[in-house]
């Protein structure tokens, strides 16, 4: 990543334009106040003003960091952000959600804001360990079950394919994964409507995060977020046995958890009960009604939430 940034520095002073470089923890630790105050005082440093732009160069956290810097510097300045993980591809840097983490959970403070590009150098998969590309394909998964089922089906032809970086079957899925984010955000930019779908997974997934103080991967806790999801739908009587059954079954090919630790079920509803997507004291969880038919599943019930949780722990995940 570093090497990447100096790169982007060195094209843009070629071709004329100021860059100087702002360097940032990696990982969920950059999403940290006193991390986004250190970034406002060097821009303060720099004399950077509305007509200069920030470009963002990491994974997901450093995107969201950045955007949140744009965001709330000067009241908002241009933003572009260039994705170096797959998560951030076709999730973080695309839609213009930005936030920081504070104690109490997971993205609670931030911002819309959408970026003035976005650029994918697919090439830079290459360099990235298995096990991160591996987690980023968990926020394809998502979109297969919410919106494009064709993914799913090239996942299970071969999960060889889809795990090796210059595949035309991984280049198709991150395409179809990352347009239709796009186009669903393009639609609904402040999550009143089809975006709301997109957090499919994702309000366990936010609390296994912040239970496991954030050393578990965003798309190792989304992928168990998904299963929690599915049992949900099953449960209430939205989805049905096989589709359900996919979850895991997918999620298990290309080696990402299933499973997360029984013995922490408060301190998960607890973080819940914070999520951003609640309303008052009611838990709100995105469900499917079917393959690609996500809805609203408003307050279910402890019952319900616990009888969902089961399936998801059987096997104690570290």
């Amino acid at each position: 990543m570093k090497d990447t940034a100096h790169a982007i520095a060195g094209d843009l002073r070629a071709h004329g334009h100021e860059a100087e470089l702002i360097a940032v923890p990696d990982g969920e630790q950059a999403k940290d106040h006193a991390v986004a105050a250190h970034c406002w005082n060097e821009l303060a440093r720099l004399g950077f003003t509305r007509s200069d732009a920030v470009v963002a160069v990491g994974g997901g956290a450093t995107t969201d960091l950045a955007g949140f810097v744009a965001a709330t510097w000067l009241r908002g300045v241009p933003i572009v952000q260039v994705p170096t993980s797959l998560t951030a591809m076709v999730d973080g840097a695309i839609g213009g959600k930005t936030a920081i983490n504070i104690p109490a959970g997971k993205n609670l403070v931030g911002a819309f804001h959408a970026p003035a590009g976005v650029v994918c150098d697919l090439g830079l998969l290459e360099t990235l360990p298995e096990i991160e590309l591996v987690n980023g394909l968990a926020e394809v998964v998502r979109i297969g079950f919410i919106a494009d089922p064709v993914i799913l089906d090239t996942i299970e032809a071969g999960t060889e394919a889809v795990t090796t970086p210059g595949t035309p079957q991984l280049r198709d899925i991150i395409e179809r994964a990352a347009r239709i984010k796009a186009e669903i955000v393009t639609e609904d930019m402040r999550d009143h409507g089809r975006r709301q779908f997109l957090n499919y997974g994702h309000t366990l997934g936010h609390a296994i995060e912040k239970v496991a103080r954030y050393r578990w991967r965003h798309g190792s806790a989304v992928s168990v977020g998904m299963c929690y999801a599915a049992e949900l739908g099953r449960i209430t009587g939205h989805l049905d046995d096989a589709t359900a059954d996919r979850h895991a079954e997918i999620l298990m090919m290309l080696g990402l958890p299933t499973t997360y630790r029984p013995d922490v079920w408060p301190d998960l509803l607890e973080a819940m009960r914070i999520d951003k997507k609640a309303r008052g004291s009611r838990l709100r969880f995105i469900v499917l009604d079917g393959l690609a038919a996500p809805t609203v599943l408003d307050d279910p019930g402890e019952e319900v939430l616990v009888a969902a949780y089961a399936p998801c722990c059987r096997l104690v995940a570290d």
